[in-house]
């Protein structure tokens, strides 16, 4: 799934992103980490992986959007 990168705190290594609705959905400090990045920029195109059911998932994976 794709979304845009909306907030980021790199104290706490969480944040938000947007889907393409615009509906923000949080991710945690695991969920970047499994993705490898350092850094996130907001307005940044990210691939993110879920878990849950769709009206209730979690982001799993942030990582950056690759062609």
């Amino acid at each position: 799934m794709q979304a845009t990168a909306y907030t980021y705190d790199p104290e706490s290594r969480s944040g938000q992103v947007l889907l393409d609705d615009g509906t923000p959905v949080p991710f945690d400090a695991a969920a970047f980490d499994a993705g490898g990045l350092r850094l996130l920029r907001p307005g940044q195109r990210v691939r993110i992986e879920v878990e849950g059911p769709k009206e209730d998932f979690r982001i799993t994976l942030v990582t950056l959007q690759t062609l």
